[in-house]
């Protein structure tokens, strides 16, 4: 369960490279639209969920991707999956995803639930999007995230893994980026639900990859990955999905069919204070740490699609 190749970061950060610089200032921007210009977005406020939609759809354009739309109704109104799509040289048929959702909790501007993951997406998307994959890689932002969707059948990405699975589909790998831009150095700013407090540190200055036990091996892959290229902070672990937390976002539809998923967080309600509260604003985002979690996405990434 929480034993993991590699170690984490411990001490000072290293200074941000200039790239990680420009990286910081986009994802500021993606989420500045998302959670400022656009703010709340769900069916209840149906004019933001499409305006984010769009923007979400627009840049996977602008960097090139081929975009498909999956639309459903739901309530009376459309809602959509969007999906960017690499089609991979060596083996086409095996599949990663990298998805996030892009819709936020009733009565909240969602910044860091889940704007910085949709501009995670968007980043790593920008930064493979002239790559050749070895294998097929989709970037997917998913509708319907949060209550009352969430564990669903009216959940995006159920609709989603369903289809997949209908199809037939060989994902090899699904990572879902959730709720990753709160970092903390005080002491006792990180909570974990019982046994895994025994485990793990009490200070949220991590980022955390988070598997259900069948996913293990993806588990272990991705954070040892991440641990070789990247200097920060790093905690993981494969647990029974019936542990609050584990299944907590759009992994969760893909385990119900059968295929391996983990969400990379910040931990969400276990260390934010402003979780699904109208107080989930911008500026509570820390973009430079984010950067610095995007740039070593990059190197998980990378090694997935390598057949």
């Amino acid at each position: 369960m929480v034993r993991m190749p590699g170690k984490t970061h411990k001490g000072p950060l290293p200074p941000l490279t200039p790239e990680e610089k420009r990286l910081s200032e986009r994802l500021r921007e993606h989420v500045l639209v998302l959670a400022g210009q656009v703010g709340e977005r769900n069916l209840a406020n149906y004019h933001g969920l499409q305006d984010a939609a769009q923007y979400v759809g627009d840049r996977l354009r602008e960097y090139g991707l081929k975009v498909n739309e999956q639309s459903v109704l739901i309530e009376g109104r459309t809602v959509v999956n969007l999906e960017g799509v690499l089609q991979g040289r060596r083996a086409p048929d095996e599949i990663v995803i990298i998805g996030a959702h892009y819709d936020s909790a009733p009565g909240t501007p969602g910044a860091n639930d889940n704007a910085s993951g949709a501009a995670a997406l968007l980043e790593v998307a920008r930064h493979f999007a002239a790559v050749k994959p070895e294998r097929t890689l989709r970037f997917v932002a998913f509708t319907n995230e949060e209550p009352p969707h969430f564990q669903g059948g009216t959940m995006g990405s159920m609709i989603y893994a369903r289809r997949c699975r209908e199809r037939g589909e060989k994902i090899v790998a699904m990572l879902s980026l959730e709720t990753m831009g709160c970092y903390s150095d005080r002491p006792g700013s990180q909570q974990y639900p019982p046994p895994l407090d025994h485990f793990y540190p009490d200070t949220g200055n991590f980022i955390a990859f988070v598997g259900n036990v069948q996913s293990r091996d993806l588990v272990r892959r991705a954070i040892g990955t991440f641990r070789k290229s990247t200097r920060f902070p790093s905690e993981g672990v494969a647990a029974p999905e019936t542990l609050p937390g584990i299944g907590w976002s759009d992994q969760w539809s893909f385990w119900q069919v059968g295929y391996p998923g983990i969400m990379i967080t910040d931990t969400a309600p276990f260390r934010y204070p402003h979780y699904h509260q109208p107080s989930d604003t911008p500026d509570k985002v820390d973009y430079d740490k984010l950067s610095r979690v995007v740039t070593g996405l990059d190197h998980v990434v990378a090694e997935l699609v390598r057949k």
